[in-house]
């Protein structure tokens, strides 16, 4: 421990602005990213790693962000979820904290279990081909009618990301020179 303390003050020392801060195993356990490792006999136990900070606050599903942006949050709790070594117990703890996510932020119940399925099917058949590069292009999301165009390049090797133009700059910046002048006189 006391090597561990050295090393940890020599490199503060290095540079003012980046600090080390260790974390260090307690009751054999460990808190690692995201992660939990816990020792137990022979064998390390993994579980889901939340700061006692964590909020349970994604995207409203009622807002006005494209759906892909609102499930984003969703599928990397599914995948992390099917992904890590869990036990069964953990695994449905897991899907518990997820469901009470979702409904904290309106998300709709059939749209996550089918996120679920999806999401197992990828992780239970990664097969991922070197020749299976994608193309990426943005389309800014004005309404659902941008969903229609880009739906013309559902089965290409093109992948659509969207941005969205709600954001508070967006929103309070005058954008015409009628808007502009309305703007000056309030």
């Amino acid at each position: 421990m006391f090597v561990l303390h050295t090393m940890n003050t020599y490199i503060n020392k290095m540079h003012n602005n980046i600090k080390l801060n260790p974390t260090y195993e307690e009751h054999n356990s460990i808190a690692f990213l995201d992660q939990t490792i816990t020792r137990r006999h022979a064998k390390l136990e993994v579980d889901i790693h939340r700061k006692p900070t964590t909020t349970d606050t994604t995207i409203n599903f009622l807002s006005k962000h494209p759906i892909e942006q609102t499930m984003r949050a969703f599928r990397l709790h599914i995948t992390r979820m099917h992904s890590l070594p869990l036990n069964l117990d953990k695994k449905q703890t897991e899907w518990e904290i997820i469901q009470s996510i979702v409904k904290n932020n309106n998300f709709l119940q059939h749209l996550l279990l089918k996120l679920k399925r999806q999401t197992l099917h990828k992780v239970n058949n990664k097969k991922t081909s070197k020749n299976d590069k994608r193309i990426w292009t943005t389309f800014t999301f004005h309404s659902p009618k941008i969903r229609k165009m880009t739906n013309l390049f559902k089965n290409t090797n093109i992948g659509i990301a969207f941005k969205t133009t709600t954001t508070l700059h967006h929103i309070i910046k005058p954008t015409t020179p009628t808007r502009l002048q309305e703007h000056k006189k309030s």
